[in-house]
């Protein structure tokens, strides 16, 4: 899985938006590298972006330039990367498709995974750095399934959400839900929607229901506010370049919207938690054309 590139035309457009005023700052353009899925470090200092297949180091404000991390033993990464709670180091799925644990500072790296042939897309660290959640994919035509793996390795526990494959698994701040997108009540293919399950098992529970395909819901660190994004009706997966809409939303009340942003994205907008640790800010990634 090659890392992945703009079109001819295309711009990785970084934003950093104000989640009570609505202010939408862009930090950076590239028409060279596609970025995607920024993390906010916990100092609030960098965000922690992927493209061309290294991690990338970005100061959150109007007119920086990213600055590419050097990583000893690292293959080529995806845009499944999450934060530790320590602030220093990152988990990171590569394109061998293991997860790995280095530090935000660079370095040597090492592997967490050690199932071959078996796919670990990471979305969630436990908020006591211990666990990961992550997306465990034998065939991609079978679809997703929720894993948990100790941070340090070891053996995997399938967490069962029933019927329809799952994505963006990640814990809320405390500990006690694992929020993910699920096609659990699909009626036509690709309908994912909201959800959260129990920590350690038990019943699907529905957060919003829409006829359109919403993916990666992201908590907060207070808990209070979510963002999510909004694929058009009848999407498949999570693709890249369409019409979608970050939404806003209280914790309490996920059918109702604070705020949407429409944009060009999709793929690589916001895969992965990037809310700043003030709980008011988030970054994301459009890719306009022209």
């Amino acid at each position: 899985m090659a890392p992945r590139t703009l079109a001819p035309g295309q711009i990785a457009r970084i934003h950093v938006h104000d989640a009570v005023t609505g202010e939408d700052v862009v930090v950076h353009e590239s028409r060279d590298v596609l970025f995607e899925a920024p993390n906010w470090s916990l100092d609030g200092g960098a965000l922690l972006i992927n493209g061309d297949g290294a991690l990338w180091s970005l100061a959150p404000a109007a007119g920086s330039a990213p600055v590419r991390i050097a990583h000893e033993g690292l293959p080529e990464i995806n845009n499944d990367h999450v934060l530790a709670p320590d602030g220093e180091s990152i988990y990171l799925s590569a394109a061998d498709k293991h997860i790995y644990r280095g530090r935000i500072a660079g370095g040597p790296v090492e592997r967490v995974t050690s199932d071959e042939g078996i796919w670990h897309f990471l979305h969630g660290v436990s908020p006591d750095g211990q666990r990961l959640a992550y997306v465990r994919i034998v065939t991609f035509e079978e679809g997703g399934r929720l894993a948990v793996i100790p941070s340090s390795g070891g053996e995997t526990t399938l967490v069962d959400t029933g019927e329809g494959r799952i994505d963006g698994p990640e814990w809320s701040a405390d500990g006690a839900w694992i929020y993910l997108n699920s096609e659990h009540w699909a009626t036509r293919p690709g309908h994912s929607q909201l959800a959260r399950i129990p920590d350690g098992g038990g019943e699907l529970e529905r957060l919003v229901e829409s006829d359109t395909v919403d993916w990666f819901p992201h908590l907060a660190p207070d808990g209070r506010t979510a963002v999510y994004i909004e694929f058009p009706a009848g999407t498949e997966g999570h693709p890249a370049d369409l019409p979608v809409a970050l939404v806003i939303v209280s914790a309490d009340d996920w059918t109702t919207p604070l705020r949407r942003i429409e944009l060009p994205g999709g793929q690589g907008t916001i895969n992965v938690n990037s809310w700043a640790p003030d709980s008011r800010r988030f970054a994301y990634v459009s890719y306009p054309t022209g």
